[in-house]
């Protein structure tokens, strides 16, 4: 069956690698993004190429009127949203909470949790079926770091992600009622271009052996969990979050 599927986020990683395989099953997809409108063309094309339908949707997930136009122009290219992808989210450099810098740790807890929260408020105002909607799912994308802590590393990302974990079982129990599946992935060392953004470009590749598994993971892999979370297949699952780690 098709679905209209919005993905924050869209244009790159893990964001990218779901809308590709959301096209692979004929689904129709909006690709948010926030500054790079040339990856964002890009995986409006290679959904296209899977066998879907895409567009880009320019938008910051911590603007209100930003996160309202997303889910509009989503709606109106193609029908209403049955399927939610709360990826976007950012991470600064690495450091010890003593030296991060205000400004930094309020731009982290704006796009991760204002963030993810306004997304997932519009998504519960839209797909419930006692709102009108035609119900659905979110999947709410969580880090191992919320479990882990990733002390002199980045906290301020892992509470962030702690944030989002809690959302994804309070919003879970909020919509199981009325047709909405709320679940969540946590991904491990995932070989993606977020760790350029924390200064660490190669961090997949020097941690990925530390996994039990031996090897960092790829964005496909956490995808294709995503793909699941909002499939049929997983109809009686909700308020769960998926570790996607290679065991860690």
């Amino acid at each position: 069956m098709s679905r209209t599927i919005l993905i924050t986020g869209g244009s790159r990683g893990i964001g990218r690698a779901t809308a590709i395989l959301a096209g692979g099953l004929g689904w129709k997809v909006g690709v948010n993004y926030v500054g790079n409108a040339q990856a964002a063309a890009e995986t409006v094309d290679l959904v296209i190429a899977a066998g879907g339908q895409a567009i880009a949707i320019p938008g910051d997930v911590s603007v209100e009127a930003d996160v309202i136009a997303m889910f509009d122009a989503t709606d109106a290219a193609f029908g209403p949203i049955t399927a939610l992808v709360n990826n976007a989210g950012i991470v600064g450099p690495k450091s010890a909470l003593a030296d991060m810098p205000l400004e930094r740790m309020r731009r982290v807890f704006d796009i991760n949790v204002l963030g993810a929260y306004l997304v997932a408020r519009e998504g519960a105002r839209r797909m419930p079926t006692n709102r009108g909607g035609e119900g659905g799912a979110i999947v709410n994308v969580s880090s191992m770091a919320a479990t882990l802590g990733s002390p002199g590393q980045y906290v301020d990302y892992a509470g962030s992600k702690g944030a989002v974990d809690s959302l994804t079982v309070g919003l879970a129990k909020e919509l199981a009622a009325v047709g909405v599946r709320v679940n969540g992935v946590r991904p491990g060392i995932i070989d993606t271009e977020i760790h350029a953004s924390s200064g660490e470009p190669d961090r997949a590749a020097l941690l990925g052996p530390s996994a039990p598994m031996g090897r960092a993971g790829t964005a496909n892999e956490v995808a294709q969990a995503i793909i699941w979370l909002l499939s049929d297949a997983a109809s009686y699952a909700t308020g769960t979050t998926i570790d996607i780690s290679g065991g860690r």
